[in-house]
């Protein structure tokens, strides 16, 4: 449940659900956000989700931190049951030349490249939020033993698609960028379009991730 509500500058405040980052406490998160999106309060122009904060931005010709406030401290919430979680699977190539850092992985982890793997396409994931870049899920929970940090010094150029591995979480690549996230495929799945005004993204906060490992020529002719 939402432990307190912030201002966050002139026209937005902010839900804080604690300090946890697991997938609990994100679900809470979650609850909000969709209930808030289903009830179209007047005033609200924004909604950012991310681990365990919920960012509400509004008009103040429309609405006020007080009756904001007011409302969400009222707000009927949606049920976790009645939560659809989409469930999406996505294709990713682990061919050398797409697999940047599993080497780096298996030195640090201490665990051979196939077992990586084997762990990996055998996960379900959760998407806690996307951002950083549009459309960029953040999937949770890699095992304990599948865990690494950052690199070192970020790549100034991370490929699109590319599906990278840091701490908990699991990531994929909606557009060419800067990062440094630990690479282990790429996959030729569009995850963002941006001509699609409504609902760009493919994966949303709350849906269930797997992914399908694919041959190089599956990969090149997947959009085919």
């Amino acid at each position: 449940m939402i432990k307190n509500i912030l201002n966050l500058g002139d026209a937005a405040l902010y839900c804080d659900f604690g300090r946890d980052v697991n997938k609990e406490t994100n679900i809470q998160v979650i609850r909000y956000f969709k209930s808030i999106q289903n009830e179209n309060i007047e005033g609200i122009n924004n909604l950012t989700p991310s681990y365990n904060k919920l960012i509400i931005s509004f008009d103040l010709k429309k609405t006020n931190f007080k009756d904001l406030k007011n409302t969400i401290e009222n707000l009927t919430v949606t049920n976790i049951k009645d939560l659809k979680n989409k469930k999406v699977e996505i294709p990713v190539c682990t061919q050398e030349k797409f697999s940047l850092d599993i080497k780096r992985l298996e030195r640090i982890l201490s665990i051979s490249r196939e077992n990586i793997y084997r762990n990996f396409f055998n996960k379900e994931f959760f998407c806690y939020m996307t951002g950083f870049i549009a459309g960029m899920p953040f999937l949770g929970d890699l095992d304990s033993n599948m865990r690494a940090k950052r690199l070192e010094t970020p790549r100034v150029k991370v490929p699109k698609g590319s599906v990278g591995l840091t701490e908990q979480f699991a990531n994929i690549y909606t557009y060419e960028s800067p990062g440094g996230w630990n690479i282990i495929g790429n996959s030729p799945l569009n995850i963002f379009d941006n001509s699609k005004e409504k609902d760009p993204n493919l994966i949303n906060p709350g849906d269930l991730i797997t992914f399908k490992e694919i041959t190089e020529d599956q990969y090149h002719n997947y959009n085919d």
